[in-house]
């Protein structure tokens, strides 16, 4: 009866990780070749149409992607390290493993559920804290430097704000905020005091230095796929100078970031945002879009196909005392 019941569990653990795989497959394909504002061919015709989109180029890009993904894995490493050590093997599996199994949920919070199950559950907890963490270090980097371009963005260029959209916006957040303080005075919160209390004291034992690691991580992170998306624009033959390019870059991850979406049409917001933005400095919608898909392939695409692999494999952890 126990081996039973053992094979069934294993059963269904890999029938839902067959699932998530495919899924992952699905969306990242009808994403890729079912896309209203710019088909797969299309996307490709405009990457063959600028010479100076070469292999070397390409190498370029794909090593960029590569060094932000060694950063974000280093970086769950460390976090990892303040409860148990892992290696960077472990915590590679882990960090695109999660990628893959959250792709489908809203803003990537299946992250953390992903993350914690790679661990013994008196563990589980810890993690999600940790994970946490390192989620509001590169949120907090995001919103210093896109908060400052923002500003010189629309000093400069003047956009034209809908205050009706940012008023609901801000009334949402205003909402959001009083549910949240009553739910801090329910009793069900009360009951919890002891376990909040303890994950407070955990966090204020992270080391000085963890913390200082993570947020330079988080720093590189920014600065690289940044970069990149200024590399990009140079290649599609845009000539703006890296201020100017930074700041609209800045101010597209920062608008992008506060959008709640599904992580599978991140793509699909950051394009607009970025149509919007660049827009404004002349540059055409195509270039825009084909740049803003190509980042998604190279950060988010292959890392989920990598991750897949690591999804297949996955087993669950054994409880230790």
């Amino acid at each position: 009866m126990i081996y039973c019941a053992y094979k069934t569990k294993q059963f269904l653990l890999a029938l839902i990780k067959l699932s998530l795989v495919v899924a992952a497959f699905y969306f990242i394909y009808s994403k890729l070749f079912q896309n209203g504002n710019l088909s797969f061919a299309q996307f490709i015709q405009n990457l063959m149409s600028f010479s100076s989109i070469s292999v070397n180029a390409l190498l370029i890009l794909a090593f960029l992607s590569i060094f932000n993904w060694f950063l974000e894995i280093r970086k769950w490493q460390a976090l990892v390290s303040s409860i148990l050590k892992i290696s960077f093997i472990e915590a590679k599996s882990q960090s695109l493993g999660a990628l893959t199994a959250s792709l489908l949920t809203p803003n990537r919070i299946g992250d953390y559920g992903a993350k914690a199950l790679y661990y013994p559950s008196q563990f589980r907890k810890k993690i999600m804290v940790l994970n946490l963490l390192g989620n509001t270090a590169q949120m907090g980097i995001t919103t210093i430097f896109g908060a400052v371009g923002f500003m010189y963005f629309t000093l400069r260029f003047h956009p034209e704000l809908n205050y009706s959209a940012t008023f609901l916006w801000l009334a949402g957040i205003g909402i959001i905020s009083l549910l949240l303080i009553w739910t801090f005075k329910t009793k069900w919160l009360n009951n919890q005091k002891k376990t909040i209390s303890n994950l407070l004291n955990f966090v204020r034992r992270i080391p000085n230095k963890i913390i200082f690691k993570v947020v330079l991580f988080s720093l590189l992170r920014y600065l690289i796929f940044s970069f990149q998306f200024y590399y990009l624009l140079f290649l599609f033959g845009v000539e703006m100078s890296y201020f100017e390019a930074m700041i609209a870059i800045s101010s597209m991850y920062l608008l992008a970031s506060i959008m709640p979406s599904i992580f599978i049409f991140d793509v699909v917001i950051k394009g607009g945002v970025a149509v919007y933005l660049f827009g404004l400095l002349g540059v055409p919608e195509f270039i825009i879009l084909s740049i803003v898909t190509l980042m998604w392939i190279l950060n988010f695409v292959f890392p989920s196909f990598i991750g897949s692999y690591h999804v297949l494999r996955f087993k669950l952890p054994k409880t230790v005392s």
